[in-house]
């Protein structure tokens, strides 16, 4: 066996074995305490010191055995990465360790920091720097290295004091503090479900079923990414997961449709992303944001549908525009190998039945938690109903291993960004900035905002939405509801802009994932998933100004019936203008005057004030028929 081989064959077995520690951490969630009307019995909760510490400890190993930075590297790198791996696992779980016996002794008696316990907290932030670079890239890593930098420079007190009780050793703040407690409680069961639901083999059938559905429309496959996203991520919650899953089938039958190579990348890549915003699952920071606003996850997914269903119906608006303009024919033919049989339609009810379940556990009073942990009791016995699962049932066990693995991957990212939270917490830094912001913004809402989604694409740039989201809202947040915001409107805000992050350039990375399926430029899949999804940009100012659009909410109450309905009709009339602007094509093609005109009508669609909204809606009107009367004229001529 020659040393290539052997070097593959031993980075399989390290991840091999990373996996059966994945599966084994997936299980922690049936731990968790069911609620009354669940069929599991009731094994939990844990206590919060050996589960935080423990499941930290277990995702470093699991991330370093996944990573194998010694495995892969060349010559002699490969002893010195292997002694590092090594070091990273000692150190980590020593630091793990020493967070459970310290933090448990406090309970019993008053503990005087040590210098050792200083350190240990330095190392265990080391250790999670590290580890976050080599998971999740540079840009979160240095974020929460300066972060750390700024609190070893501007620490309050004794160095000891201050490191031990603000980063390590301590359940409400720090690296395993009250951000690893709401990810552990309430987003691990629904990342384990969302891996279940991809592993029981109801994609390739929605995607199956979605192009069926598609097949009399001009975009076709394009109408189909977007349906087919739209329910695949809503589960997932993952936009990267989203456009492997759904993009290896869609891109290429997108791209035989006549579409570029960057807007069959693009098309997959916005509605990828839209999978975070869409209910019931969301992705992980809308199951944070209920814990931090201090609401129910039901709440939070009843004030997301309206946003998320505008989203989606202005990238279906993009693709009839792009269809338009390209003068793309209706193909009613789908491939043999995409034509719905009934076992699709069967495999529906695995993807259904355990979204019913969610909502239901939700309205019922259960936890998030409870109500994921319930459908995956569900799902588990229902997979059975495919054959490919009664063939094959160890898919199911591979998906839990999956379910482990993403989970342990996020933890190195929600370590790092309690590293940030509790820097900047402990340092006073954010009511700095924001006094600073309130100052630079005169007072004006739309210059914070402006401010704060600049901030969030910016500190989203490659890295998770969790994080970018998390920061910005501790740093601009307060800025935000002095200024008017209500709280679950500031969260949502935040929220939508961490989430557009994953398509904008220069670090789309739902954008590149989807380039190297459609072989596209990167760059140019970006730009194209930006105009498509143009609308992600501009939602959340409309819902900042109109906060009855977030169901469930005061604003909603006091606006009444017709208020949400006026907004609606405005949010229908601003991706209207705003998507035929972003592809300057209506009925016809559009000049630069008239795109500029469209986009000046969307800004004034989004003005709470009557006068000016009511002007708007008027030109909007106007100018669609008289871009259509002009269409009619030229084909006539013709």
């Amino acid at each position: 066996m020659n040393n290539t081989v052997l070097e593959n064959t031993r980075l399989a077995l390290a991840r091999r074995v990373a996996l059966v520690l994945a599966f084994l951490m997936a299980l922690i969630p049936l731990g968790h305490k069911m609620p009354s009307f669940g069929p599991l019995p009731s094994i939990g909760p844990f206590e919060a010191e050996p589960l935080r510490g423990g499941v930290l400890a277990l995702s470093i190993l699991i991330c370093v055995l996944w990573a194998s930075f010694g495995l892969q590297a060349k010559g002699k790198a490969r002893w010195l990465g292997g002694l590092v791996d090594i070091l990273l696992v000692a150190v980590g779980a020593w630091a793990c360790w020493r967070f459970y016996v310290d933090v448990r002794a406090m309970h019993t008696s008053i503990v005087f920091f040590e210098p050792s316990q200083a350190w240990t907290s330095m190392a265990g932030c080391t250790v999670i720097l590290i580890m976050t670079w080599r998971i999740w890239g540079a840009p979160l890593a240095l974020v929460a290295g300066v972060a750390l930098a700024w609190f070893l420079w501007d620490f309050r007190g004794d160095f000891v004091q201050a490191t031990t009780e603000n980063l390590w050793m301590v359940l409400d703040d720090g690296v395993l503090g009250n951000i690893m407690d709401i990810v552990l409680s309430t987003v691990f069961p629904f990342i384990i479900l969302g891996a279940m639901l991809e592993g029981c083999g109801a994609g390739g059938s929605l995607i199956r079923v979605s192009l069926h559905a598609m097949r009399r429309f001009r975009g076709g496959p394009a109408h189909a990414a977007i349906l087919a996203s739209s329910l695949f991520g809503a589960v997932s919650g993952s936009a990267v997961a989203n456009v492997v899953g759904t993009g290896v089938i869609t891109i290429p039958l997108i791209k035989k449709r006549g579409f570029s190579a960057a807007f069959a990348g693009g098309v997959e890549a916005a509605a990828s992303t839209g999978g975070q915003i869409m209910p019931p699952v969301m992705g992980a920071a809308a199951l944070v944001m209920a814990d931090l606003v201090g609401v129910s996850y039901l709440t939070v997914i009843v004030a997301a549908l309206i946003p998320a269903l505008a989203y989606y119906a202005a990238l279906f608006a993009s693709v009839v525009f792009e269809c338009r303009r390209l003068d793309v024919d209706v193909v009613d033919v789908v491939e043999e190998d995409m034509k719905v049989t009934a076992q699709d339609w069967r495999n529906l009810v695995l993807v259904g039945a355990p979204l019913a379940v969610v909502i239901v556990a939700l309205i019922r009073g259960a936890s998030p938690s409870g109500a994921a942990l319930t459908a995956l009791a569900v799902l588990i016995p229902m997979s059975f109903i495919n054959p490919a699962v009664r063939q094959r049932p160890v898919a199911l066990i591979e998906a839990f291993a999956r379910g482990g693995l993403s989970f342990a991957q996020l933890m190195m990212a929600v370590g790092a960004i309690g590293i940030v939270v509790a820097s900047l917490s402990s340092t006073g830094l954010p009511t700095m900035l924001a006094l600073q912001l309130d100052a630079f913004a005169s007072q004006s809402l739309l210059l914070t905002l402006i401010m704060a989604a600049i901030g969030c694409i910016a500190l989203g740039l490659g890295m998770p939405t969790l994080p970018a989201y998390l920061t910005i809202i501790v740093i601009s947040g307060s800025a935000m509801m002095t200024l008017g915001l209500a709280p679950l409107t500031a969260h949502f805000f935040v929220f939508y802009f961490g989430v557009a992050s994953a398509i904008t350039p220069p670090v789309a990375i739902a954008a590149y994932a989807a380039a190297s399926i459609s072989g596209g430029n990167p760059i140019s899949t970006g730009v194209a998933s930006v105009r498509i999804g143009a609308a992600i940009f501009a939602l959340p100012f409309m819902f900042a100004y109109n906060p009855e659009m977030l169901l469930l909410t005061e604003a909603a109450s006091d606006a009444g019936f017709f208020g949400v309905m006026m907004a609606m009709i405005r949010t229908l009339l601003l991706i209207w203008m705003l998507m035929s602007a972003a592809n300057r094509f209506d009925a016809q093609r559009l000049g630069w005057s008239e795109t500029a005109m469209r986009l000046a009508i969307a800004a004034a669609l989004i003005s709470p004030v009557a006068t000016v909204h009511w002007i708007a809606i008027a030109a909007a009107v106007a100018l669609g028929v008289l871009n259509r009367m002009r269409a009619r004229a030229v084909v006539a001529q013709n």
